[in-house]
């Protein structure tokens, strides 16, 4: 299942439409902190899909019934990019555990490039409800190796991919060889130029953070 945010107006448009802006861009305290609201939202969105419980509450002058999720879920980051992305979900589920995952692209000389993933710390995630979150889903395939490596590590009960821009090419790879994964998308862009950047995308969502790098 996928569900795009931008199907619907909402204040979501918004913030991408800034995250997209070349002008907005330049204030790096605004960029992530636009990734954390896109964050914030999807975590609302995806909490509807969650089992609760009910629950009475005491309050100053009786008791009040009311529903409280059965189980917190696991934030999963891909790293940097992710990490202002990761914190909009902390900002909702603030009770989760987290987990972090290393990967990059190995560009070769022909243009074709490989996917490294260098490091990987999470906790059990067996029977747990897992959010892979990635700001940009390019051709999907560093984040179908990642998300790959858990499912065979760990009985995982739920898996979500939640990410702000997705190519339609990543987008059908991400469905092809997750069908498992529910997938929570802020906007879907057609082009994937032959360096598999995302068109018209954002351009680098981890430099624009955090600032280049070599």
């Amino acid at each position: 299942m996928v569900t795009i945010l931008t199907k619907q107006n909402t204040i979501a448009n918004h913030f991408l439409a800034e995250l997209r802006d070349v002008r907005i861009q330049q204030d790096r305290m605004r960029f992530r902190r636009n990734l954390e609201r896109i964050g914030e939202i999807m975590a609302y969105e995806i909490s509807k899909s969650f089992e609760y419980k009910a629950t009475e509450v005491e309050t100053p002058l009786g008791a009040a019934n009311t529903h409280l999720m059965s189980n917190q879920p696991v934030i999963t980051t891909i790293i940097r990019a992710g990490l202002p992305f990761h914190q909009g979900f902390l900002n909702y589920f603030d009770r989760a555990d987290s987990a972090f995952i290393a990967a990059f692209r190995h560009t070769k000389k022909s243009g074709e490039f490989e996917i490294h993933k260098k490091y990987q710390n999470t906790p059990n995630l067996d029977d747990k409800i897992v959010i892979v979150a990635d700001p940009m889903l390019a051709t999907g395939r560093s984040l179908v190796l990642c998300c790959k490596d858990l499912l065979s590590d760990y009985n995982i009960r739920e898996l979500h991919i939640a990410t702000v821009i997705a190519s339609e090419e990543g987008l059908q790879h991400v469905q092809a060889f997750l069908p498992e994964a529910q997938i929570w998308v802020g906007e879907v862009d057609k082009e994937l130029t032959s360096k598999s950047y995302i068109v018209p995308g954002l351009g680098d969502a981890g430099d624009l953070a955090y600032g280049n790098k070599e």
